[in-house]
Parts: structure tokens; C-alpha cells; sequence
């Protein structure tokens, strides 16, 4: 359990980040445990404040999560990010003088290559979601929404959390597009592409109206979102992960999560020759080099390049 003073200083830097970070929630939990993590370690190295962090002791506290805990390459960066932030605010409040973070590494270097699936087990994934076998007189065709969906993250790379946040007026059919709102509240626009406007349609003819009966409309249960559950309330960001799940399983593929989609997307375009400053506004990286991490695809592609257009290729 943490101390006052720990648990203090956790609750004012949540606080922060809800507030004046504007994080969505899935991040602000993130930061939370992962800090939770961090203050009992330090705790049980005698470090009782924040401002008693020191180099060492982080140091120490990052080479737990691989040795003792096992955690992933992408884990750890995602708690070296967590410290560095909240080091920063330390600094910013006056609870720390100097900035024992500074001695980290770079979460970068701390990132594994994404996991992608081919086009063809794209396509497999795809055409997973189909009519049952029995259908029930006036059931609902959900397979129909499952499939605009798994088209639509695939077609502009979205996270699961902007697909339940998707409202029905942030669709713009006439010219394919569909506002996201993205990390830190931030917009943008993306395209659909032509496979994902017509299951898109297909959604809002055929689905769609029968998820909001006459009684489920009076009491505006759908809150204005584009994809609704089976009892017309928007669709949880925990479901999106069970379909993506539910139909890589139907489809053959292991390993596959809705962060897959949107790896493939970006990975898919830049070896079509995309430019990575497009995929970066695409996927609404804020950073390019978050974006970077996808060249690694396909080696193919740049040797091809230095073939092509180098003087002594």
C-alpha cells in the first residue's frame, strides 16, 4: 500500500492529466498503474517521496520489469514513458529539484517491432464476419455491423477506443471520410475507402435502424454514436477487442488484437509507397518518430529503392 505522501502525489498527477492533459481514460488508468508500480518499488528500496527519487533507483526499478516481472519490450517503454512524465510534473510542482529520469534511455530503443498480418490474412480476417447458418425470424444481422467495423480499422487504421467514440453525424458518405477523435482530444480526418463505405452503408441500411426500436429511441440510449450494441447502446471499446478477437479466431490467425488493424494499415500503405509524413496524419501520431517504427516492414522496398535510385545501385 502506498503512503500518504506517495498516494498524494498520485492522486494530484492523475488529477493533472484528466484535467489539464485532457488523456482519455484507457491512458490515464495506464499511468495510473504503471505509477502504482513505480511508487511501491521505491518504497521498498526506502524511498518514501517522490523527491527522494534518485538515478540508481530508477535505474533499478526499470530492470525489474524484464528480469522479475517479465514484462515486454513495448510494456516497458510504455512505463519509462509514465516516469518521464511524471518526473517532469515533479519538477514542474517544486516536489523534485532535478530530473532523476534524465539518465533513462529513450522509451524508443525499448520498442519492438508491431506485429502485422499479410493482405491475404487481412482478407481472411475480413470475411470472417458472415450470416449464421439459422437465422431467427427479426434478428438482428449483426455480422453486418462486426464487418463494417473490422473494414472500417483496417481502411483508416483506427484504435479501438475511436471506434466506440465514432458519432453518426462524424460520417461524411458523400466524400468517404469519418472524423476521429483521436489521443489528447486531438481531430482528424480519414479516409474510408471504397470496401468500408459500402459495409459502411450496408450498416446504416440494414443494422443499424433495427438496434433502435421506437422505445430504445425515446429514451436515446444510442447517444448519437455510429455503432451500437445488441441493445442499441454504443458499443464499449471492450467489445471491439472480444470481435477482433472472435473473428481472427473464426478466420485461422493467432495473435491478433485491434491494435493488428491498425499496424497493417500503416504498414500495408508505406509498403504501397506512402509517404510516412501521410501516415503519420493518418494515424494521428503527433511525433513522426512514433511513426518510424513502421519502415521496418519491408526491406524489399528500400533495397529496391537504393537499386532504382542510387547512382551506384
Amino acid at each position: 500500500m502506498l503512503n500518504d505522501r506517495m498516494a498524494h502525489a498520485r492522486r494530484a498527477f492523475i488529477g493533472y492529466l484528466r484535467v489539464e492533459c485532457g488523456l482519455l481514460p484507457a491512458t490515464i488508468q495506464a499511468y495510473s498503474r504503471d505509477l502504482e508500480t513505480l511508487m511501491l518499488d521505491l518504497q521498498e528500496r526506502g524511498i518514501g517521496e517522490p523527491g527522494g527519487m534518485i538515478p540508481e533507483a530508477l535505474v533499478g526499478h526499470v530492470r525489474s520489469l524484464t528480469r522479475e516481472r517479465g514484462y515486454s519490450g513495448a510494456t516497458v517503454a510504455r512505463h519509462l514513458a509514465t516516469i518521464k512524465v511524471f518526473c517532469r510534473w515533479c519538477i514542474a510542482t517544486g516536489l523534485m529539484k532535478e530530473n532523476p529520469a534524465d539518465h533513462l534511455d529513450q522509451p524508443v530503443k525499448w520498442k519492438k517491432v508491431p506485429g502485422v498480418l499479410s493482405p491475404n490474412q487481412m482478407r481472411k480476417l475480413l470475411d470472417a464476419p458472415h450470416p449464421p447458418n439459422a437465422v431467427k425470424e427479426g434478428a438482428v444481422p449483426l455480422w453486418i455491423r462486426d464487418r463494417a467495423i473490422l473494414e472500417l480499422m483496417y481502411a483508416s487504421g483506427l484504435r479501438a477506443s475511436e471506434v466506440g467514440a465514432i458519432s453518426i453525424n462524424d460520417v461524411v458518405e458523400k466524400i468517404g471520410v469519418v472524423r476521429i477523435l483521436g489521443k489528447g482530444d486531438k481531430q482528424r480526418l480519414v479516409p474510408m475507402g471504397e470496401p468500408a463505405r459500402r459495409a459502411m452503408d450496408t450498416y446504416l441500411k440494414e443494422c443499424r435502424p433495427k438496434l433502435i426500436t421506437a422505445e430504445r429511441a425515446a429514451e436515446r440510449r444510442d447517444k448519437g454514436r455510429l455503432f451500437l450494441s445488441r441493445t442499441g447502446r454504443p458499443i464499449e471499446r471492450v467489445r471491439v477487442w472480444q470481435l477482433v478477437k472472435r473473428y481472427a479466431k473464426l478466420a485461422g490467425l493467432n495473435d491478433v488484437h485491434p491494435h493488428t488493424l491498425r499496424h497493417s494499415f500503416a504498414t500495408h500503405l508505406l509498403a504501397g509507397g506512402a509517404d510516412l509524413r501521410i501516415v503519420q496524419d493518418l494515424l494521428g501520431h503527433s511525433d513522426i518518430s512514433t511513426t518510424q517504427i513502421y519502415t521496418h516492414v519491408d526491406r524489399s522496398r528500400l533495397r529496391e529503392t537504393i537499386r532504382t535510385k542510387h547512382p551506384r545501385g
